[in-house]
């Protein structure tokens, strides 16, 4: 599950840069203005999207939160499957041992456990469905953050494209069209300017 999860934070990272160095980021470190790509004017830049989602301070906090979730979702259904085994087991034993004075005590029992596997069902569903909701929250948040800073950094920088790169989609880059450093660092300290306004929301409500 904690898999899946990460998959689609990369994805959807990847989709929002669509639609819109290992160095700690500085806002100094700009490509250079005049850069342009095929000499046509064609002002052309890139963004790693492994590094954006190691360094952009929401995707490592979120992370955190969907890995707990994950965790805390597979550690119930593990122990609901090792009751509902257990159960079937002493079942079994008890029909082998012919244990149960009537049949209408073994199909009572047997029914309480066909509940017991249903309700375990429906609980995996019900978190399965939680977890995708906070996967989608995640995703929305990426993707409206992304596009809302790129739009505010482009008025300055008037880039006629801005890409994604990870692994090797992009078969070669220059690094003077790499902007990565510049937009984890402008996100970031948006995401710190958003996070100090909610926690002093906060502090004036007590």
């Amino acid at each position: 599950m904690k898999k899946n999860i990460l998959g689609m934070m990369a994805v959807a990272a990847i989709a929002a840069l669509a639609s819109c160095n290992n160095e700690s980021p500085k806002m100094d470190d700009q490509p250079a203005a005049g850069d342009t790509a095929n000499g046509a004017g064609l002002k052309i830049a890139y963004v790693e999207v492994d590094s954006l989602m190691t360094q952009y301070e929401y995707c490592k906090d979120f992370t955190l939160v969907l890995q707990k979730k994950s965790n805390n979702a597979r550690n119930t259904l593990t122990q609901k499957g090792q009751q509902l085994q257990n159960a079937m087991n002493s079942f079994q034993q008890k029909l082998n041992n012919n244990g149960f004075t009537s049949r209408e005590q073994a199909e009572s029992q047997q029914a309480a456990i066909q509940r017991q596997q249903n309700d375990l069902q429906q609980l995996q569903a019900r978190l399965e469905n939680e977890l995708a909701n906070e996967t989608a929250t995640y995703n929305e948040g990426l993707r409206d953050s992304l596009q809302h800073f790129l739009a505010k950094y482009n008025k300055d920088k008037k880039y006629d494209l801005i890409l994604t790169k990870q692994g090797d989609n992009i078969l070669y880059a220059n690094k003077r069209f790499d902007i990565t450093a510049d937009i984890i660092n402008g996100l970031n300290k948006a995401y710190k300017s958003t996070f100090n306004k909610a926690e002093e929301k906060k502090e004036e409500k007590k």
